[in-house]
């Protein structure tokens, strides 16, 4: 007989062992692995698997003085498992202890293990966990945010990373204050609603009417600074998930949204369906497709490492190692020189990644006026409410996971407003 709630701590030992060690993303395995699971299994899964990689620095510190060398990475990801549930979801030691022994006992491979698993989570010093700091960023990318944000400020990123990331909403009408009195949350300075506790997004009050989206404060930013105006041709350019697409539309603009992606692009096109919104979903290379006319204004959210989100994506450190970001950089500058080419004379582009590296932001404005004479800078667009003056730098907005702290702190982008000469 199968030990009740072994099925998703399996699955989700799983799931961080092909993130470890294959270099996986969760959101890329989590459909396929949770799929014979309940519903109740399923977020159990996805929790454990979460906070286990959230909080796997923490934890192989408090392992250490019990182990005499690292051990093999499924074992250590038992060990991990271990160590979390206890110490962050409080559960009873004996009932994870013996769930953790049975799971290394199931694999040939690492059976001999056991022992160990057994003895090492027993005598780990629990009372310990608060103590030690918040989990590190791994070297490769910790050396490049201190060399460019400092040491004071990326402790204080991995701060926000470990504190995790609340759910922020978009009201399509643009009415936070209301929306936040239906839901019960709270209007964030930007016009985002910030939900107070965790809820079934499909439960809470104007989700089936389409009255708001699922997208975080940072993110909504860059079409408000577009600021698309009814009848204006606009384009989102790599648009999938699509909450950029949504606001655009929810302007009275004629957008046309492009991905890619036809698996992603089906999403925004249910998204559309679901708020009442219209927009042109083209499925296309960003970099060979032809609009039939330029565009009055484009907003690139350009395909990036995706860093500024590792608050509420912890694998993403475990599963890249920056080996792909060239590649990202080149993509980049190549889709900034499409979206030039595709603006009408006087037309305005946003270019914004959700990355915290100044490669895939500032440096990536400053080469991009280097190579178009006829692209300006527009730093008053970006002077928006709720924008603090000091986030707004030479190249652009700033925005990082440790500012709003004390109001749940908010993902890392960069935004810039260029206007190309009439």
């Amino acid at each position: 007989m199968a030990r009740p709630g072994l099925a998703p701590r399996r699955a989700a030992l799983r799931l961080i062992g092909r993130v470890t060690e294959d270099g996986r993303l969760l959101s890329e395995l989590l459909p396929r692995a949770v799929e014979q699971l309940s519903p109740d299994e399923r977020a159990r899964t996805q929790r454990l698997a979460t906070e286990t990689l959230r909080w796997a620095d923490r934890a192989d510190r408090l392992l250490g003085p019990h182990l005499r060398k690292k051990p093999a990475m499924p074992v250590l990801n038992a060990l991990r498992l271990g160590v979390v549930e206890m110490a962050v979801e409080g559960a009873a030691a004996h009932g994870v202890v013996d769930a953790c022994v049975s799971l290394v006992r199931e694999d040939r491979k690492t059976a001999s293990a056991a022992g160990l698993v057994n003895a090492v989570l027993r005598r780990v010093e629990l009372a310990k966990w608060d103590t030690l700091p918040p989990p590190r960023l791994p070297k490769w990318l910790r050396g490049a945010l201190v060399a460019a944000w400092g040491k004071e400020t990326v402790a204080r990123i991995e701060a926000a990373h470990a504190a995790g990331a609340p759910l922020d909403l978009t009201p399509k009408d643009g009415d936070a204050a209301a929306l936040a009195a239906r839901v019960a949350g709270t209007a964030l300075p930007t016009g985002s609603v910030r939900l107070g506790a965790r809820a079934q997004i499909s439960a809470l009050p104007g989700y089936d009417s389409g009255d708001w989206w699922v997208q975080d404060a940072a993110a909504a930013v860059p079409a408000r600074v577009l600021a698309a105006r009814p009848g204006e041709r606009v384009l989102d350019l790599c648009a999938a998930p699509g909450g950029k697409t949504l606001q655009l539309a929810a302007t009275g603009a004629e957008v046309t949204a492009l991905d890619i992606s036809a698996a992603r692009m089906a999403r925004v096109t249910e998204n559309l369906a679901r708020t009442g919104l219209s927009a042109d979903a083209v499925t296309a290379d960003a970099l060979d497709w032809e609009p039939p006319a330029p565009f009055d204004a484009i907003l690139l959210d350009a395909p990036c490492s995706a860093t500024g989100t590792i608050r509420r994506h912890p694998d993403l450190p475990h599963a890249k190692d920056g080996g792909d970001f060239p590649a990202l950089f080149a993509l980049q500058a190549a889709l900034i020189d499409r979206a030039a080419a595709m603006l009408r004379p006087g037309g305005r582009l946003v270019f914004c990644t959700c990355s915290l590296l100044p490669d895939e932001g500032e440096v990536q404005v400053e080469e991009a006026l280097a190579r178009h004479p006829d692209l300006t800078l527009d730093a008053d667009a970006l002077r928006l409410p709720g924008i603090e003056p000091a986030w707004i730098g030479a190249e652009g907005l700033r925005l990082r996971p440790d500012l709003w702290e004390d109001a749940g702190g908010l993902d890392g982008f960069f935004v810039a407003m260029l206007r190309k000469a009439a």
